[in-house]
């Protein structure tokens, strides 16, 4: 491509068109438009000249334009609780890996774990005319599933297993998780175990894993304890809950301390590990801890935090594979895809 064949913008626009990129590549327009939306649809050769006529040109593709003819563009959203917390990155990492190498871009939301914020992001996406659209959980507000109900697109639910529900499920039990953890600690002779939540009220996730954790202790003739702190930092809560479950001297009207506590995530176990060694608790001796997310610095503490690691990169990726095939951008594999039941491994280390 010389210089002189070099396309002029057009006078008071400062973007080049597919026009442009066509013309400088030498190839027809609908070419150049196909390359952009498949480009395994367009031969080696070609492919690279309308690369680097788009190179040159900086061009950037109009990615809604692109997708009027079906009405709806090439960007997926994704709402998540907190764009911030470890636990949800390599969900979001292999989701948008996965959506990449189709052709596909995530678009990214945070809910913060209130309904109200999650129906505003959801009703903002479809306000683009997102090709899908995947949500955190199954716990919406009645907005919000009206907006899922009626979407018209693929719709998925990850981070959760609800057989009865219409989206896509990708994701594992909570109930199941907290059932994990309390029957690991009773087969390890703990008696006086309870269960912290999250102090942000959304986290209904976590929930459902101290329902699963109660009915194990019920199972075996022990009492629940589901402690909620109030400090809204979790490294605060965790301080808070130790001090409130362990650390207490069981004299007058308080309970006889805890002999091993379950975390509704990494954060709050870690801040209460490190509240109990500040006050010379013995771990596990005095007091076992599980926490819950394996986040990378949980196997660093002193002592290293048993945790059950959720399935986050298996779910991101599962989860763009069943959109593209619900697009038809990948052929559907036989059976029902509707229902993805994943497993979360109990990661065993000192602290229990």
């Amino acid at each position: 491509m010389s210089e002189q064949n070099t396309p002029r913008k057009r006078r008071g626009s400062g973007r080049a068109t597919i026009h442009d990129v066509a013309r400088l590549a030498e190839v027809g327009s609908i070419t150049a438009s196909r390359y952009f939306s498949d480009p395994s649809r367009v031969g080696q050769e070609r492919s690279a000249r309308i690369a680097a006529a788009a190179k040159q040109l900086a061009y950037v593709p109009n990615m809604v334009a692109g997708g009027l003819a079906s009405s709806h563009g090439r960007v997926v959203g994704m709402v998540i609780p907190n764009i911030s917390g470890p636990i949800f990155a390599p969900t979001i990492q292999s989701f948008s890996d996965t959506l990449n190498r189709h052709g596909y871009q995530l678009l990214l939301a945070s809910s913060y774990f209130s309904a109200k914020q999650e129906e505003s992001a959801v009703r903002a996406f479809l306000g683009w005319s997102p090709a899908a659209l995947v949500v955190t959980g199954r716990f919406h507000n009645r907005t919000t599933e009206k907006l899922l109900a009626t979407a018209g697109i693929p719709v998925v639910e990850t981070w959760d297993y609800a057989p009865r529900r219409k989206p896509i499920q990708v994701g594992y039990s909570n109930h199941a998780v907290g059932e994990q953890a309390a029957r690991y600690l009773v087969k390890k002779g703990y008696r006086r175990i309870a269960f912290v939540q999250n102090s942000l009220a959304g986290d209904l996730s976590a929930v459902d894993r101290s329902d699963g954790y109660a009915a194990v202790m019920r199972e075996h003739g022990l009492e629940p304890h589901i402690y909620v702190p109030t400090a809204a930092a979790p490294f605060d809560a965790g301080r808070q809950a130790m001090e409130a479950l362990s650390l207490a001297n069981g004299s007058g009207k308080r309970p006889p301390p805890a002999d091993a506590i379950i975390f509704a995530n990494d954060n709050l176990a870690a801040g209460a590990l490190l509240s109990g060694q500040r006050a010379g608790l013995r771990m596990p001796e005095q007091c076992a801890i599980v926490g819950f997310g394996d986040y990378a610095f949980s196997s660093l503490l002193l002592p290293s935090l048993t945790t059950i690691r959720p399935p986050g990169r298996e779910i991101g990726e599962i989860a763009a594979l069943r959109i593209l095939e619900q697009l038809g951008v990948l052929p559907a594999p036989e059976g029902d895809t509707r229902l993805n039941l994943l497993e979360c491994e109990l990661i065993e280390r000192e602290s229990a």
